[in-house]
């Protein structure tokens, strides 16, 4: 029972740490695609996730055949800024899997088609110097939502 958060090829070290942190509080199971911006033996990374990552439900892929070969056939939702929907006009199922892009280019074109219809965005101010919020903000938000759609599974 949780939800998973999937990082498309994360690249900021305190970004993953932090999102480790949300997912370890969370009992949600986070999956790093590969190649990975840093070392998650990093010190940014644990400094980020303090003493959390003992408690971390962490899957790590080689690479994102590695993930969609074994994942593909599960519930998965794409964030994205190029969505045409909102994350509140979707139902985060128990165990669906939600992917995040890279900190700096997001997820790549082929995902996006293939995927089209279960992307998602968060509603931001539409200003042409304001790309996005952070990644890890982005995920606490999305991650948090689908919790409170599946009444927070134990968490209360």
């Amino acid at each position: 029972m949780g939800i998973n958060i999937v990082l498309y090829q994360p690249e900021i070290p305190p970004n993953t740490g932090n999102i480790a942190r949300s997912c370890a509080i969370t009992g949600s199971r986070l999956h790093l695609i590969k190649p990975l911006g840093f070392s998650i033996d990093d010190k940014h990374v644990k400094r980020a996730g303090l003493d959390y990552w003992a408690f971390l439900d962490l899957e790590v892929h080689e690479n994102e055949e590695a993930f969609f070969e074994k994942y593909g056939h599960e519930k998965l939702y794409f964030a994205t800024t190029k969505a045409n929907k909102y994350y509140d006009e979707f139902k985060f199922e128990d165990n669906c899997f939600i992917v995040f892009g890279k900190e700096t280019s997001g997820l790549p074109a082929h995902i996006h088609e293939k995927y089209a219809e279960t992307r998602f965005k968060i509603p931001m101010k539409k200003d042409e110097n304001l790309r996005s919020l952070n990644l890890s903000n982005s995920v606490a938000i999305i991650l948090y939502e689908a919790l409170r759609q599946n009444d927070f599974f134990d968490l209360k």
